[in-house]
């Protein structure tokens, strides 16, 4: 007996299965009796997919946007400063209400696991204390990580290194860092191997915030992939952002990928939020900050897609909405062919998965039975529709349902429901 039958999905890979589910857990797929089934969904025609993942994103500062004030310049350090500000008027019941708020909005768009980095430059942990109450909160159904993130520098704040430790003694999950941030680069780099001594030391991942800058000669990226070849931390790190990335010149990089590839660092480009604050001080030609994807890509280093920020001090806009990341991300990085466009679905789902080191994903038996069914024949169709979320199912329970989008036309007097699907073969 299962509790639910998923009926006649297609599957990423562009099988049809009924998918069964009992206790939480995927137990067939195959042919299945709807009759053995406490309830059946039927997706014939749909896609069925893994949830989405946001392997990078900024839950204390979610939805904040025009607190105190609206960020001007539209710049990455205006947000900093801005954030600053915010931290002293903001309350932990409202870190908590905006989180939540969130969290119901990720969990109608699919979006089932999510890594929020939280700030740790706050002698009141206040924010820590919010999101673990928030982790606590939407366990059931959202997978969240939390990152110890010293958003004014490990070094540079006076007493980062002492919260940001006491953070991971509270239980946040993932040691971060943001070394181009540091005063120097010595110090940049300092901190990269001390965090990552931490990381080693406790036994937890290290995600950090490496060279979100323009500026070519941040290079700490380098530092990560020594020190994590040295601590022995391969397939735990992910190098988040590398915007510096796509100011350097082709030479260093043509060393610099190798590197990242032999030290088995996932890498989180983040692209709504990295075409809008980079190349601010360029005229023109503009830099969009962008990190090199397709080199990556062709070297066999994991690369997923993140969100980054939602209505907050750095981004006017945002939805939860994975599909509008890897719409972008495919513009932006010319992924455009048949194969490409289905990497970029992968990206916000299989591959935004092994970055995080998330237990249970996928659609297979054992995994947990998480999945969105999506209005749509296939991954690209789903990247081109950025296709309605017909089911939800998270941990075994469906949590949100959402009608089909098409149109009904009335066209000369003959009524016509008006479909945009339109199938791209793969060569």
């Amino acid at each position: 007996m299962f509790d639910l039958i998923v009926k006649g999905g297609t599957l990423p890979d562009g099988r049809v299965a009924d998918i069964g589910i009992a206790d939480g857990k995927i137990t067939a797929i195959d042919v299945l009796d709807d009759a053995t089934a406490g309830a059946v969904i039927d997706a014939s025609g749909d896609l069925v997919s893994p949830p989405f993942v946001d392997p990078h994103f900024h839950m204390d500062a979610t939805l904040s946007y025009g607190i105190p004030r609206i960020n001007a310049s539209g710049t990455l350090l205006e947000g900093i400063g801005l954030w600053g500000e915010l931290k002293q008027v903001m309350a932990q019941e409202e870190v908590v209400a905006r989180a939540m708020t969130y969290c119901d909005w990720a969990a109608s768009m699919g979006l089932l696991a999510i890594r929020s980095h939280v700030d740790t430059c706050d002698d009141r942990l206040l924010g820590v204390e919010a999101l673990l109450e928030v982790r606590d909160k939407v366990k059931d159904y959202i997978d969240v990580q939390l990152v110890a993130f010293p958003q004014d520098g490990f070094y540079r704040d006076p007493t980062a290194r002492e919260n940001t430790l006491r953070a991971l003694d509270l239980g946040v999950d993932v040691v971060g860092g943001i070394p181009h941030f540091e005063r120097t680069t010595a110090d940049g780099s300092a901190s990269v191997k001390e965090l990552c001594e931490i990381g080693a030391e406790r036994g937890l991942p290290v995600d950090m915030h490496c060279d979100e800058t323009d500026d070519p000669m941040s290079r700490h990226i380098e530092t990560l992939a020594y020190e994590t070849q040295r601590l022995g931390l391969q397939g735990r790190v992910v190098g988040s952002h590398l915007t510096s990335m796509h100011s350097m010149d082709n030479y260093y990089v043509s060393k610099l990928l190798p590197l990242i590839a032999e030290s088995e660092i996932s890498a989180l480009p983040n692209p709504l939020i990295n075409i809008v604050l980079q190349g601010r001080h360029d005229t023109f030609p503009k830099r969009r900050g962008l990190t090199r994807v397709k080199e990556m890509l062709a070297l066999g280093i994991n690369v997923g897609w993140g969100q980054d920020c939602v209505l907050d001090p750095w981004y006017s806009l945002g939805t939860a909405d994975m599909l509008d990341v890897a719409f972008m991300g495919l513009h932006v990085a010319q992924m455009t062919s048949p194969g490409e466009m289905r990497k970029c679905f992968d990206m916000v789902t299989f591959d935004n998965a092994k970055a995080i080191g998330l237990e249970g994903y996928g659609l297979h038996v054992g995994a947990t039975a998480s999945l969105v069914v999506l209005d749509a024949s296939d991954p690209i169709e789903a990247l081109r529709m950025r296709a309605s979320r017909l089911h939800v199912v998270a941990k075994g329970k469906v949590i949100s349902t959402t009608p089909r989008s098409d149109a009904t036309l009335s066209l000369d007097g003959r009524p016509n429901v008006a479909r945009r699907r339109h199938n791209v073969e793969s060569p």
